[in-house]
């Protein structure tokens, strides 16, 4: 397995798309995290976290997302995300029976896990949480003030034309490891490099629903926020995250951190943090 994944399996979604399933999993779960991975990566980018976790008895599946794992990403409508994370929830509960189950994301994974909190599963006592590390509630990459407007029409109009955008791959991570990772993948064709207008288009529509609907927002949460971040909006997050009620947030600010708080030298740090979090929640 590539990622050292334990076992790989299917996800058959409502319209026939197959999507690859990519699972690290102990001998006997306590708990299983259900991981959303962000815009541009795959699924095997959670090996970091996952291997952690699963020595502490923590299994971690994720999905590779529609429209993923090619050079340019495309998504016709941001609903699809929310439609097939419906389907892979169902996918774990039939393959984690009686295991509490926690929803993780990151980046567009978290932006991705927000709106299905709030549209999807507000009420379901299954999910005993949610794991959200720099979630793409706002953009902070450097681009020209006019190309917001001009992504949110060229959506409509040429929606498989590439947003003009910098090289973000060695602003993701101080971990030179992890990003000369994160470039084979890009050589090898599974991790993209440019983002479709229309999939831009998308992510702009779902980050302003979720300002308008965050108020709903009441699950368990455990939040990580970077404060170097060069493509989450660290600020807007930490204002969503600090309206809730706070009785229900564990929140994690590093200010050094670059925008993959998962994949960060100070990762351990976090983990142990998450650990901690989920054994309070499910008892052990």
């Amino acid at each position: 397995m590539r990622f050292s994944e334990t076992k790989l399996d299917v996800l058959k979604t409502g319209d026939g798309t197959e999507l690859d399933i990519h699972i690290w999993e102990p001998e006997a779960p306590k708990a299983v995290l259900m991981a959303i991975h962000g815009g541009l990566a795959h699924a095997g980018d959670y090996v970091t976290p996952a291997l952690y976790f699963k020595e502490r008895d923590i299994a971690t599946v994720s999905y590779d997302l529609r429209g993923h794992k090619q050079e340019k990403i495309f998504i016709s409508r941001f609903e699809q995300y929310l439609e097939d994370t419906a389907d892979f929830l169902q996918w774990t509960k039939k393959n984690y029976k009686d295991i509490p189950i926690f929803v993780m994301g990151h980046s567009m994974g978290g932006l991705i896990a927000t709106h299905f909190g709030i549209k999807y599963a507000g009420n379901d006592s299954e999910i005993k949480g949610y794991l959200l590390s720099s979630p793409y509630y706002g953009n902070a990459i450097k681009v020209s003030p006019i190309m917001i407007p001009l992504v949110k029409f060229f959506g409509a109009v040429i929606p498989k034309a590439v947003i003009p955008s910098p090289d973000l791959t060695e602003l993701l991570t101080h971990d030179e490891t992890i990003t000369k990772r994160h470039r084979q993948d890009e050589e090898d064709g599974i991790r993209g490099s440019k983002a479709t207008m229309r999939f831009g288009s998308e992510l702009l529509k779902a980050q302003k629903w979720v300002k308008e609907n965050f108020s709903q927002w009441h699950h368990s949460t455990f939040a990580v926020i970077a404060g170097a971040d060069q493509v989450a909006d660290s600020e807007q997050s930490e204002a969503l995250f600090k309206s809730m009620d706070s009785h229900l947030l564990t929140y994690v600010f590093h200010k050094d951190n670059f925008h993959e708080n998962y994949n960060e030298v100070n990762r351990n740090d976090t983990f142990d943090k998450m650990v901690a979090w989920i054994s309070e929640i499910i008892g052990h």
